[in-house]
Formats: structure tokens, C-alpha cells, sequence
């Protein structure tokens, strides 16, 4: 049996919807924190379990019978909580389980040193994953296209893509990255440690992004660089908590570094066609 965890999120979601076109509907179950919310799954014949990474004995039933899990990662370290040891338990909880095989989301720019913060998290549970005697796969994933449309969501109203100095980025649409998963969920062993980047095949800088948006809205947007502390002060008016401000400049810093830049041609190999461009996600 195949678990996969937040699957009421985003990217969850979409890896269950995929793997439905794979596997049996009876060898997947979903672990997530309100089963209310998972009823979709049940009228499909998914198996819907409580799990919740904040509660760390609810993982056991969670994973019960599982052959493989999917982590998907946790972003608790943004608000305060601590997702290294929401990760930890949930390896835990996998090897007691009798799991086979652990996959991650993990991420293309993965690094204890990295500029960006969350590679660190990401790193510490590469190395658990590695440390913990069972099989495993971390997903390399690219950055999410969906980020740029959110950072950009003002542009049509005010005309400008305001950000402190980047870099580019490999903007990969989540569509592609469940389709991937699901992929290598179906086929187990496909990979063992971490995959190459999973990625979209063009790499692009927020100046990209805003002559994108002007091109599909038929107005100009410009690309107007601030100073990071101004950025700090804008996000700051808009009531963000600190870590997430923290998290977001740490960002443009490791762009600026390149850290993000690389693409790879695996993602297109595993679906089998082109990757979504950042350019269908924006438009979308």
C-alpha cells in the first residue's frame, strides 16, 4: 500500500489524483490532519487515515500495511514550529511501521549551506532518511511555478513586479511534480536517494516574469529592484510573521547566488512530454 501524506494540500492532492490513473484505488491511503476534508478520496475507494506530523502518535495507524510513504514536507518552521522533528517522527513512525521504501519532497537546491533557509530542513532529513536504514527517494524538486503567480498577484493592478535583486529560477508547475511523483511511486526503486532535478527546462529571473505578464495582459509591467531592507520593510507593513519574511529575503539572497538556476531534462523524460511552462502558469 502506497501513503501519502497532506494530501488536502496542493501538491498531495495532485500525487493522489496520479496515482489513481497507476495503481488500484485500493492500495493507496491518505494521511492528513482532518479526514473531513479528504471525503473526495473515500468516494474514490482511498483509504483516509488521521495523521498529523504535529501528533506524532497518530502516525502509527497512519502508516499502517504501508509498503511506501510520501513525506511531503512540512513548512511548520515558517510559523514557529520545528518541521526537522515533524520529519524525524514521521520516519519514525514509517520504519516502526515496517515501511519499505520513504519517499521526500525534498528540493533542487537542497543544502546545509545554503542562502535559503528551508534547504537546511531539507538537507537534516536527507541525511535522517539516509541514517535510517530503509529505502528511500528525495524528490529534487524544482521551485514552484504556482510561487511566482503569488509573488506577482499585484502586478496587473499595480503596473510593476517589485522584488530586491534575483536570480533565476527553474519555476516547475506542481501539476508536473505530482505527475512525477506519482510516477515513481507506481515504480518502485526507480530511484534510490536523491533524483536528479526535477525540473522545468528554462530558468527564469523576475525581469523574465514581468515581460511574460506584459505580454499576457496586454499592459507593461515593469521590473522595479528595491534594496532588501525595503523589501523587509514592505513585507513587514503587510503583517507577515518574521520567519516567513526571514525565509522569503533568504530567497532572493540564494537566487542571487545561482542557487536556483539549474534545470535538468529528467522531469520531461518522466511525463513523457514537455514540462509545463511558467509561462502556462501564469497565463492559467
Amino acid at each position: 500500500m502506497i501513503v501519502v501524506t497532506g494530501a488536502t494540500g496542493k501538491l498531495g492532492r495532485l500525487v493522489v489524483q496520479h496515482l489513481l490513473e497507476r495503481v488500484p484505488a485500493e492500495r493507496i491511503a491518505v494521511s492528513v490532519r482532518d479526514p473531513g476534508k479528504a471525503a473526495a478520496f473515500l468516494q474514490q475507494g482511498v483509504r483516509v487515515r488521521h495523521g498529523d506530523f504535529a501528533q506524532p502518535d497518530s502516525l502509527a495507524s497512519a502508516f499502517e500495511d504501508a509498503t511506501q510513504v510520501l513525506v511531503v514536507s512540512s513548512n511548520a518552521s515558517a510559523y514557529g514550529g520545528d518541521s526537522k522533528a515533524q520529519h524525524r517522527d514521521a520516519i519514525a513512525a514509517a520504519k516502526t511501521a515496517g515501511v519499505r521504501r520513504i519517499l521526500y519532497t525534498s528540493h533542487m537546491a537542497v543544502s546545509a549551506t545554503s542562502a535559503f533557509l528551508p534547504m537546511h530542513v531539507h538537507a537534516a532529513t536527507e541525511t535522517m532518511l539516509q541514517e535510517s536504514g530503509l529505502a528511500w527517494t528525495a524528490l529534487r524538486n524544482g521551485f514552484y511555478a504556482e510561487s511566482a503567480r503569488q509573488m506577482t498577484a499585484d502586478a496587473a493592478r499595480t503596473g510593476e513586479v517589485v522584488a530586491p535583486e534575483d536570480g533565476k529560477f527553474s519555476w516547475t508547475a506542481h501539476e508536473d511534480l505530482a505527475a512525477a511523483a506519482a510516477t515513481i511511486l507506481a515504480e518502485e526503486g526507480r530511484f534510490d536517494g536523491p533524483t536528479p532535478p526535477l525540473t522545468a527546462p528554462a530558468a527564469l529571473d523576475f525581469t523574465d516574469i514581468a515581460n511574460i505578464l506584459s505580454e499576457i495582459s496586454g499592459q507593461t509591467i515593469a521590473r522595479r529592484t528595491v534594496a532588501d531592507d525595503e523589501f523587509e520593510r514592505l513585507l513587514a507593513s503587510r503583517s507577515l510573521p518574521p520567519a516567513v519574511i526571514a525565509i522569503t529575503l533568504s530567497m532572493y539572497r540564494a537566487a542571487r547566488a545561482g542557487e536556483f538556476a539549474r534545470t535538468d531534462p529528467t522531469l520531461g523524460k518522466l511525463l513523457g512530454r514537455e514540462p509545463i511552462s511558467a509561462r502556462q502558469t501564469l497565463a492559467s
